[in-house]
């Protein structure tokens, strides 16, 4: 149960990827969003045919600095709702710092999940263009765990790896294909897979907006098999932002939907008129 629901914290995030193989080119133009970008999103859960409230989800976007230079900070916050909490409880605060070309810097997770608390770090640097990773994990207890970690190629954590993908683009690609890029956590770094499904119109039940969306499946691999863990639709236009999220669990279906968005760089032109 405890791993399920901790993918409420993560499903957001891994709605934005439209990426393709890591490289070791870790800057790249940010095309998709300003400082002042603000997502909110409604949470609902499954339980034995009946759709209850799980809780909230928000995300802002805003200019701040790292080393002196100017970068982006992005906060993701999601909580339970009081009626889940009483089998679920859930207090979620991701940040993550960015460069305005998109290289990491620093990544932080904390979180309390069914009344397990950990705190996550990463620090990034770049020494003779490689990429160098200071992780830190805090249990409950207050134990403190360090690590280190060096690679050729780019690694991000949940939150940058989201901004840096909202820019890209998926023309060439086709249904089926797959994709892969290294995450980093404060205790290790791990390949994650993402499968593009295509193009599909989906209508939000609160409104009735249709919008025009990417489709993709963020997938594990337990035993050699295939099991899609979530089912994320994005808007297909410049902005890149999740409408809706499937999130498949042991015990249920979680769903996510946009509430409201406030500050977009671009026009919503994935708004079926």
């Amino acid at each position: 149960m405890k791993k399920g629901v901790v993918y409420y914290s993560v499903i957001l995030t891994f709605a934005f990827f439209c990426i393709r193989e890591a490289s070791a080119q870790c800057t790249a133009e940010n095309t998709a969003f300003y400082s002042g970008e603000e997502l909110s999103y409604d949470l609902f859960f499954n339980w034995k045919f009946i759709w209850v409230s799980a809780g909230s989800a928000t995300m802002n976007i805003k200019h701040t600095k790292w080393e002196g230079k100017p970068a982006y900070k992005a906060h993701l916050i999601t909580r339970t709702s009081d009626r889940l909490d009483r089998f679920f409880m859930m207090r979620d605060t991701l940040q993550s710092i960015v460069t305005e070309d998109m290289s990491p810097c620093y990544y932080k997770k904390a979180a309390n999940e069914g009344g397990r608390y950990y705190v996550d770090e990463v620090w990034y640097s770049y020494p003779e263009g490689k990429t160098h990773l200071s992780q830190r994990f805090q249990n409950r207890d207050g134990v403190v765990t360090e690590k280190a970690y060096d690679a050729s190629k780019c690694i991000y954590d949940m939150m940058s790896m989201m901004l840096r993908a909202r820019s890209f683009q998926v023309e060439g690609m086709r249904s089926g294909d797959k994709m892969h890029m290294p995450m980093a956590g404060g205790q290790k770094v791990e390949d994650i897979t993402l499968i593009y499904r295509g193009r599909e119109d989906f209508r939000m039940k609160s409104n009735g907006v249709v919008y025009r969306c990417l489709v993709f499946s963020f997938v594990e691999y337990p035993e050699g098999k295939e099991k899609e863990v979530v089912t994320f639709y994005i808007s297909d236009d410049k902005n890149h932002i999740p409408v809706r999220l499937d999130l498949f669990l042991r015990f249920g279906v979680a769903k996510a939907y946009l509430s409201k968005s406030k500050g977009l760089r671009h026009e919503c032109t994935s708004i079926k008129k």
